[in-house]
């Protein structure tokens, strides 16, 4: 894998542990989620309005894409209502790269070398390993994480596809963005009625924040899905985990056990050998 792709995919990663980091306190994540969706939508709509169109063969990963967002942001508040961060966070991270490369291997004919097969294998085994020690998760639990799992599985296979036929990377970039938000939004509002948002209270700036650096992240990642597949590039981004601990440990005094430490080496190897194969 080049050294660019594997550059991209670990920026990604620190940068979705760096807005998990600052969010992870948020008391409502389904009013939270919405935010972030819609502060990208915003973020995006007056670039779509000078960049062309998407050709009309993009218009469905489009649409699957926004779809399975929504829904990834559905699963993810109810899986986190059932269990515990420590609990959800790694089944739904570590079961995404190998969904991924599966749904890759299918969908788009994407074969990899063994080595990087093991890379993914180790990545995926470290991740699960950080959920070890923190106590049985409930059936509820798991279920949910892994519908969410599945669920990204589905955006970014979707998004690897389309990005490769979209025939203009940028209005294929801004679509992604702009029409999540739109539905997230008409989600809410069927479910919980009117969406309050004060635009001087900490907690919209947080969201928005968290929704501006989300998005920054995810577009890295779709300019790394357009040079190579997308199982790679999804288990790299997973190494998001080992940044969150690091950060937790630095940041936000969150212990850093040996069986952490040993987990985070187990996800490193696995990048590694991603980044060499």
């Amino acid at each position: 894998m080049s050294t660019i792709v594997v550059a991209l995919a670990l920026f990604a990663a620190i940068l979705h542990a760096s807005w998990n980091a600052f969010l992870r306190s948020g008391a409502d994540r389904f009013w939270m989620m919405t935010i972030m969706m819609l502060a990208m939508t915003i973020v995006a709509i007056p670039i779509a309005v000078v960049l062309p169109l998407p050709i009309a063969e993009a218009w469905p990963y489009l649409i699957g894409s926004a779809l399975f967002q929504v829904a990834y942001g559905l699963l993810l508040v109810a899986a986190y209502r059932q269990g515990e961060l420590g609990q959800v966070y790694p089944i739904i991270r570590g079961s995404a790269p190998l969904l991924v490369t599966l749904a890759g291997l299918v969908f788009a004919g994407d074969v990899l070398l063994p080595l990087t097969m093991l890379g993914i294998s180790l990545v995926v085994l470290g991740i699960m390993l950080l959920s070890f020690g923190r106590g049985r998760a409930s059936s509820g639990s798991m279920l949910y994480a892994l519908a969410t799992g599945i669920s990204i599985a589905g955006y970014s296979t979707v998004d690897a596809m389309g990005i490769r036929i979209s025939g203009n990377l940028s209005s294929y970039i801004t679509w992604v963005f702009l029409l999540p938000g739109i539905l997230m939004t008409a989600a809410f509002v069927i479910l919980r009625g009117p969406l309050h948002v004060d635009l001087r209270s900490r907690e919209t700036l947080k969201a928005a924040g968290g929704g501006l650096v989300s998005l920054v992240a995810y577009g890295v990642v779709l300019v790394a899905y357009s040079m190579a597949p997308a199982g790679p590039v999804s288990a790299l981004r997973e190494t998001s985990v080992v940044f969150a601990a690091l950060i937790g440990w630095l940041f936000l005094g969150e212990a850093l056990s040996a069986k952490r430490i040993a987990a985070c080496l187990v996800v490193t190897a696995g990048a590694i050998l991603i980044g060499i194969s």
